[in-house]
């Protein structure tokens, strides 16, 4: 009997340490297939609407790109969404400019959920902007992915408004 209250007990704590949400991204080389960045046990790839960029198109000055080096995400997810593709196409022509420029991919969370699933969401988050840089050309060697979680939110404050503005990717040059 005490053997069955055991095993009960511990598939209930196993069971409760698993999480609903999918963390799968997929995103498409320049050949239009799709690539599977699955993580957390997925199984698939999705088409996504990356467009291939011309690698001749990098800026001749290798001038910083003066639009915004921040990636936002919806809630739970590190899916690249389409309006941010102009973001990382004009840090993937800036950074392939010179080989010598080093990249920082800062993930960040909201405040929701635990430490450890906010750094790992955070994780991907920052991967999933570096696998982008990759398939338009950028050397791997010339970034790195870190993850803040929840640690260094961009706006204090317990509402979407504030989660909204958390839940990011910046790119930072070093």
């Amino acid at each position: 009997m005490r053997r069955l209250f055991l095993a009960l007990g511990v598939s209930v704590l196993l069971s409760a340490c698993g999480s609903a949400v999918k963390l799968d991204a997929a995103v498409e080389d320049k050949a239009g297939t799709a690539v599977s960045g699955t993580a957390g046990g997925g199984t698939g790839a999705a088409k996504t609407d990356v467009k291939p960029v011309d690698a001749g198109d990098a800026r001749k000055d290798g001038a910083a790109p003066t639009g915004p080096r921040i990636v936002y995400f919806d809630y739970d997810s590190y899916v690249l969404k389409p309006e941010f593709q102009a973001v990382v196409d004009a840090h993937a022509r800036y950074i392939r400019a010179d080989k010598t420029r080093k990249v920082v991919i800062e993930g960040h969370t909201d405040e929701r959920g635990g430490r450890e699933y906010n750094l790992a969401l955070g994780q991907r988050r920052s991967e999933a902007v570096l696998r982008a840089l990759v398939l338009l050309g950028v050397p791997d060697g010339q970034l790195e992915a870190v993850s803040f979680g929840k640690e260094k939110p961009a706006v204090v404050g317990s509402d979407e408004s504030a989660w909204s503005r958390n839940r990011r990717a910046e790119i930072s040059y070093r």
